[in-house]
Parts: C-alpha cells; sequence; structure tokens
C-alpha cells in the first residue's frame, strides 16, 4: 500500500465535467496517489466519473466521497464497483456516505439510516467475495437474489464519508476508511479520529487498518482574490445551506451565527449553492456572515504556511490528507515542502502503482 496525498477532482461546481481530464493528468504528473470524486446530481456523476478518472490515469488511487447507496440498486452499485475494480486493475474504492436528507426527501429517495448503511456493506462485501445472496430481508431492502457471479470477485476497499458520532462508529466498525469534512476544528479532527479508533477496537479491529482521511482546503495567497473567496467563503457557505446544524453541532460552535446566517436575505433567497452561483460581491457580503474561526481549519496563506497547517493534520492523527480544492499549484507548492515529512494514505492500489522507489519520501 502506498503512502501518497490525495486530492478532490472537480471540487466544488465546475463548468464542465471535462476539467477532470486536465485536472486528473496533472495530478498524476505532480506525483500524487488518490483523486477523490464527489458528486452532485447535476454534471458530477460519480459512475461516470469514476470511469473518466479510470481512463485518463494510470497509478492514481479513485475513490468516490461520496456517491449514496440508497441511489441505485445494490446490483448497479456492485457491478459499478466490480467494474472499476478491473478497469483499473484494483485502484478503486467506493465510498459512501448518507447524503442530504432534505433534497432526498424532495426527490422521494428513502432516508438514510445507520442500519441500511451497515446492512448495504454486508451485502457489497458478500458480493466481492463472488457469493450469491438469497433472500435477503433487512434494513437494506428485500432482494430475491443478488449476485455478480463467482468469476467476479476481488477486495474492494471501502470508504465513507462521517459527520455525527453514529457514522464515525460506523465508520471504524464497517468501513476500510473515512473521510472526514472539511473546514473541522483541530479539536473536532482530533475528536472524530479518536470515535473511529475506538469503534474500530471495540469491533475487534485492528485501528491502524481503517484509515481517517482529513478532507483540507489548500487555498494559498497566491491565487486571486475571487477565487480564494470562492474556495473558502462559497464552499463554507455551500455546507452550511445544506448541512449547517451539523457542521455547527460537529465543531461545537456557537449556532448564533448560523441563525443570523440563515436569516439574511441574500441567503434566504438565494437560488441555488451558493459556490455555483454567487458572484465575488455576493461572496464578498456572505462572509461578513461567517466567523473567521469558522474558516481557519483550512491551508491558507504563503507557500510555507500551507505545509504547517498540513502537517498539523497528521500531528492530530490523521492517517492523510484529501486536498479539498483539487490538484492545485497551491498544492503542487505544498506537496514539494510537505512530502518529506508527512504521508497520505492511498485507498486504492495496483501491482506496480509508480514503478519506481518512493521509499525516500514516505512514513513507514
Amino acid at each position: 500500500m502506498m503512502n501518497e496525498l490525495g486530492f478532490y477532482t472537480l471540487a466544488g461546481q465546475p463548468k464542465s465535467p471535462r476539467d477532470l481530464i486536465d485536472e486528473v493528468r496533472t495530478g498524476e504528473a505532480l506525483g500524487l496517489g488518490s483523486a477523490f470524486i464527489s458528486e452532485r446530481f447535476n454534471v458530477k456523476e460519480a459512475a461516470t466519473l469514476s470511469g473518466a478518472v479510470g481512463a485518463v490515469s494510470t497509478r492514481l488511487g479513485i475513490a468516490t466521497a461520496a456517491t449514496n447507496h440508497n441511489t441505485r440498486h445494490p446490483m448497479v452499485t456492485a457491478a459499478y464497483a466490480m467494474t472499476m475494480h478491473r478497469l483499473t486493475d484494483g485502484r478503486f474504492s467506493l465510498g459512501l456516505g448518507r447524503g442530504i436528507a432534505p433534497m432526498f426527501k424532495a426527490y422521494g429517495l428513502p432516508k438514510v439510516t445507520t442500519a441500511q448503511l451497515e446492512d448495504f456493506v454486508g451485502i457489497l462485501r458478500r458480493l466481492f467475495r463472488g457469493e450469491t445472496v438469497f433472500a435477503h430481508d433487512g434494513p437494506a431492502g428485500r432482494y430475491p437474489l443478488l449476485s455478480l457471479g463467482p468469476d467476479y470477485a476481488g477486495e474492494i476497499p471501502l470508504t465513507f464519508t462521517a459527520f455525527g458520532p453514529n457514522s464515525l462508529a460506523l465508520g471504524g466498525r464497517a468501513f476500510d476508511a473515512v473521510v472526514l469534512h472539511t473546514f473541522f476544528s483541530d479539536e473536532a479532527r482530533a475528536r472524530c479520529i479518536r470515535g473511529v479508533k475506538q469503534a474500530a477496537g471495540r469491533a475487534g479491529r485492528d485501528p491502524a487498518r481503517v484509515r481517517v482521511w482529513s478532507c483540507f482546503a489548500t487555498v494559498g495567497d497566491h491565487l486571486p482574490e475571487p477565487l480564494r473567496l470562492k474556495k473558502t467563503v462559497g464552499r463554507m457557505a455551500t455546507y452550511l445551506q445544506a448541512y449547517g446544524d451539523l457542521m455547527v453541532e460537529t465543531n461545537r460552535w456557537d449556532p448564533a451565527p448560523l441563525a443570523r446566517f440563515r436569516a439574511d436575505p441574500l441567503v434566504s433567497r438565494f437560488p441555488g449553492a451558493i459556490d455555483a452561483k454567487a458572484t465575488t460581491e455576493q461572496l464578498e457580503q456572505i462572509a461578513k456572515l461567517i466567523p473567521a474561526e469558522w474558516l481557519a481549519p483550512a491551508a491558507t496563506g504563503s507557500p510555507e504556511a500551507c505545509v504547517a497547517k498540513i502537517e498539523n493534520q497528521l500531528a492530530l492523527g490523521c492517517d492523510g490528507v484529501i486536498d479539498a480544492a483539487g490538484a492545485s499549484i497551491t498544492l503542487k507548492i505544498a506537496l514539494e515542502l510537505v512530502r518529506p515529512a508527512g504521508w497520505i494514505s492511498k485507498v486504492g492500489w495496483g501491482p506496480q502503482p509508480l514503478g519506481f522507489n518512493i521509499d525516500p519520501l514516505v512514513q513507514k
């Protein structure tokens, strides 16, 4: 298993999914280890993007972080994961998450529960072993027969994007890796790491084998101010739109600023995701509503400052760091400085991922 640095491709809301092609090639050229794929129901459908990353890369680990179990039939999801596993020679990890409850309700999709997710993972593990599942009746649903066939088996790592204590515990006992959200305070991130590792131990698993990733935005001062606003204020504002209560609860922040944020006329009447549609002027206004401490957990400032922030994530106990801002120039600069001191866990790997020895660069 290689230790490298990961990045989100098509971070936020891209103008075109074709942007992924150059991003992935750039990320691989930088020597990064893994590309993570988030999903939005417009031009960021996870299965399509996964195949694209696999097609234009040869060494990158590829993980969804995340798609959802309730938007596809279990056979479709299992076949998607197995296809990616074979297409990429074992470089793929299927990553799941709870999704956004109000959106699922609006779409007529069932509410996601911890019991459903755990049951669904159990189904996938059996299918990935080449088993046939007969007459399944559990929280994930009732299925007379599920099977990929005995010729289609493989060890496919499962990743979980987690927030609250129930999700963190589920990640520790049932998944191979856990991705922690962007803009978690140091205290929150350390607490979440402990929650995952302790849950793994209670389940009789080796806590060290459950990798915890820090999703961390690298937004250096060399970037134009409008872009920095979009990648910090815009992203945070969109999270607050979607699951602000959970962000506040997890970080143990004062909820009063969230109430003011939601009550602001610009926010309350905004037609869509703020990071996708807000102008620079609108972001400047919204920035006044978000406390500075809420935006502080990010790699900002000079390259040296970015490196210090990334190294701090490792010091907190993270097994790896994913750049939420994409394969950026900031990341390249930080990578050149931090790589001798830090390491990032790769979720997927092939038999010869790099073709050369990177022992001098990685921590054992």
